[in-house]
């Protein structure tokens, strides 16, 4: 048996937004063709009568062109989402490695993201030095920017 990663699914409000923001602060790449979907397959599916939902894959960075994708998709009808906190059960953060933790915290921000919390960092004996901060994307997303030394 095989198994491979594929990707991970962010539902949006506003996907076109949120897909550009992780285009722009995260070097994400999208991959062709932007979703338009709908039909008796896709509610049998989600279990959503009628669903319909627009979006488009992002090739996630440094894992070249067959790699992982951030798949971020926007159902016409979504209900409310509480906000997410970092010990919410289930998927809590997506993580990307960067250069300057601070830089690209001030750039999440700028970009109108939010922090969760303040950088932190501990070394990890026979691995290195980490520094991270947990981050918000510009609809409530958590993201984890992080660096080894």
């Amino acid at each position: 048996m095989s198994i491979r990663y594929v990707h991970t699914n962010i539902i949006a409000r506003d996907w076109r937004a949120l897909a550009s923001f992780y285009v722009r602060l995260f070097d994400c790449k999208p991959v062709p063709p932007e979703r338009d979907l709908s039909g008796d397959w896709l509610d049998a599916a989600t279990g959503i009568h009628g669903s319909h939902i627009t979006g488009v894959h992002l090739r996630l960075p440094g894992h070249g062109d067959t790699g992982p994708t951030l798949e971020i998709f926007s159902y016409d009808a979504m209900p409310d989402h509480p906000e997410i906190a970092a010990n919410t059960p289930g998927f809590a953060h997506i993580a990307f490695l960067v250069d300057d933790v601070a830089a690209v915290a001030a750039a999440v921000i700028a970009a109108g993201g939010a922090a969760v919390g303040d950088i932190a960092r501990r070394d990890v004996p026979g691995v290195g030095r980490l520094s991270f901060q947990y981050l918000r994307d510009p609809e409530g997303n958590i993201l984890e920017v992080q660096r080894w030394s």
